[in-house]
């Protein structure tokens, strides 16, 4: 009996110390929550980052409008992006999420449309470019309703 509870002691043991060192664990991700609103406007327009960091976005709308008149999405674009130009192309793409289609490599990371109550999760790293990048909401008339924000890279 003592014989098993030390060997039940040694194998909680090495999965203590051997889980982490196989890439089990969540390692250095940070995570920021961010609700996209009826006012058409992130809770959080500033984001602060270091390059390469990796990033959780945790993105929930909060409204009790019916989908057809209020669905949020958070695109981090590109530096070298014309985001106005983007969010235009986007508004005339419902059947792709509201993202303009062959227009993707201009977004370093998206989450999905979601309407009231919903949330859309996304990991991603930092650009390793130093700068602000813009992120807007492509739903119609909000990125012109002034819903944006911006994903500051500094060392």
């Amino acid at each position: 009996m003592k014989r098993s509870i030390k060997i039940i002691a040694i194998a909680i043991f090495a999965l203590i110390i051997f889980i982490p060192a196989a890439g089990f664990s969540q390692g250095d991700v940070r995570t920021i929550e961010i609700s996209g609103l009826d006012n058409m406007r992130y809770d959080i327009e500033t984001i602060e980052a270091r390059p390469g960091e990796e990033l959780r976005i945790i993105f929930t709308t909060v409204s009790d409008m019916p989908p057809e008149a209020m669905q949020h999405n958070l695109v981090i674009m590109d530096l070298e992006a014309d985001v106005s130009e983007f969010a235009m192309a986007s508004m005339m793409t419902p059947d792709n999420d509201y993202i303009a289609s062959g227009r993707e490599d201009e977004i370093i990371a998206r989450t999905e449309m979601v309407a009231g109550g919903e949330t859309s999760e996304i990991i991603f790293t930092v650009p390793e470019e130093t700068g602000d990048y813009e992120y807007i909401c492509t739903f119609p008339g909000h990125y012109m309703g002034g819903m944006t924000g911006v994903l500051q890279v500094r060392d």
